[in-house]
């Protein structure tokens, strides 16, 4: 995939006013004209990277300032504010908030903060779990530093050993004076993993599957190996609850783990060469469904990116536990239930299977719409049965053509199964497995007659 132009117009105006130049002399100090700057300044030309850099060195620039747009999620994070049901009256689409956020990004973020600390947002704000979500999706949940340290890591291992969970066991004793110990359940009844100093052990419940156990102890040598690193990228968020800053950190801990398993340019070659095949994925890597779910969603390295995926788990009455859209752009995570007529509820049913679906979203214009989804039923983390979720990962349709799980399954939008993002912010007047009216819609109440759901509205 290729980078998009880097259309900064607005920062550039506000650079020239904050220097008191005009046009005119700051296209000399740039050793361009001023047409072109005026081309640049009103986003009709793209700024090069000849220019980036002149600019960089004559005013003393962070070059970061060129894409403040990405303060709050670019798009995306502006559409995932915008499908709020506050707002589904308006009819909002894409196009408009590309317009709006080029024209104008610092407006554009002064509406973000908006939403994100005045009325329902409040509670949004100050719940952790929104917050760690919303400074990942700011990261579309890839973090390039870590996937770097985690595979130099994984080289070495795979040099010693060809055994990754061996080579891990090792590490921690080599390196912490940490053996591994796996104790009966009814010594650790209540956790996977437990890190004793006094005895150096790092102990883990026998109910862990292979799979999980590699990775809680690729977690333990993250918690160890790279504290500072992590504890950096924490430091810099705008994560502002001690709860929110543990649950980000602890995100950052799993995803260094998951570059370990999976590092990054092998796992992308398998993913290429294999159609992205999931169960052949899954014995090449010994990793489990959700492990790699979660790990297709990080696949944003630039000059060798993967495609772009979202994933997301759900417990049997249709919660979100997990969501995760990474650089796909999906509305479907946005509502806190879940289409009923989306198959990641079929997979309950469906122990073992791989279950695919393609789904055309009723967005309103608001974002992509047609997706190839797949799902699975997996079990908690040693859990053994006692608690179940089902993992959804989604990609974009015209994307999916080359993925194995797509081999018999029509792409076309028109063979889609309609589905919306939760009843309340769906409008389709003909779903028979409505459960609520959506937000916004006028209610059309008729004596004469009862339709198949007990809602009729107009938009």
């Amino acid at each position: 995939m290729t980078d998009t132009a880097l259309f900064a117009g607005p920062v550039m105006r506000r650079l020239r006013k904050r220097e008191g130049l005009t046009q005119a002399a700051m296209a000399e100090r740039l050793s361009i004209s001023a047409s072109y700057l005026n081309l640049i300044e009103r986003n009709q030309r793209p700024l090069s990277a000849r220019v980036m850099v002149q600019v960089v060195d004559v005013f003393d620039f962070d070059p970061r300032s060129l894409r403040e747009d990405e303060t709050i999620g670019g798009v995306d994070g502006l559409m995932r504010r915008l499908a709020d049901k506050r707002f589904s009256d308006f009819g909002i689409d894409r196009e408009e908030a590309v317009e709006f956020l080029g024209a104008a990004p610092q407006i554009a973020a002064a509406f973000a903060r908006l939403f994100d600390t005045a009325g329902k947002a409040v509670a949004r704000e100050e719940d952790p779990l929104v917050q760690s979500r919303i400074e990942i999706e700011r990261w579309r949940n890839h973090f390039g530093d870590l996937d770097e340290k985690a595979e130099l890591i994984a080289d070495d291992l795979r040099l010693s050993h060809g055994d990754l969970g061996v080579a891990l066991a090792e590490r921690l004793r080599e390196k912490h004076q940490l053996a591994v110990r796996i104790l009966p359940r009814d010594v650790m009844p209540d956790a996977v993993r437990r890190l004793d100093l006094h005895a150096r052990q790092l102990q883990l419940s026998e109910m862990l599957s292979p799979a999980s156990r590699n990775f809680q102890i690729a977690m333990q040598v993250a918690l160890l190996e790279e504290q500072d690193a992590i504890s950096g990228i924490v430091g810099g968020s705008r994560l502002t609850s001690v709860a929110g800053r543990k649950l980000f950190e602890r995100h950052l801990a799993s995803y260094f783990a998951a570059a370990l398993l999976l590092p990054y340019g092998r796992f992308l070659r398998a993913c290429e060469s294999t159609g992205y095949d999931l169960p052949i994925l899954q014995r090449r890597f010994g990793a489990s469904f959700e492990q790699l779910a979660h790990r297709l969603t990080t696949l944003q390295r630039v000059g060798q990116r993967g495609l772009p995926f979202f994933m997301a788990r759900i417990d049997r009455a249709g919660q979100f536990s997990k969501r995760f859209a990474g650089a796909s752009g999906t509305l479907l995570l946005e509502d806190e239930a879940s289409c009923p007529l989306w198959i990641v509820h079929q997979a309950f049913e469906r122990a073992g299977q791989i279950c695919v679906q393609p789904v055309s979203v009723d967005t309103r214009g608001a974002g992509k719409g047609h997706w190839l989804t797949i799902a699975r039923a997996v079990d908690g983390s040693g859990t053994a049965g006692d608690a179940r979720f089902a993992v959804i990962l989604g990609l974009e349709a015209k994307l999916a053509g080359q993925l194995a799980q797509a081999r018999g399954f029509s792409l076309r939008e028109e063979d889609a199964q309609l589905i919306g993002i939760g009843c309340r912010q769906c409008f389709r007047a003909d779903c028979r497995q409505r459960s609520l009216p959506p937000a916004g819609a006028t209610l059309d109440f008729q004596n004469t007659e009862r339709g198949l759901t007990p809602f009729s509205f107009g938009r």
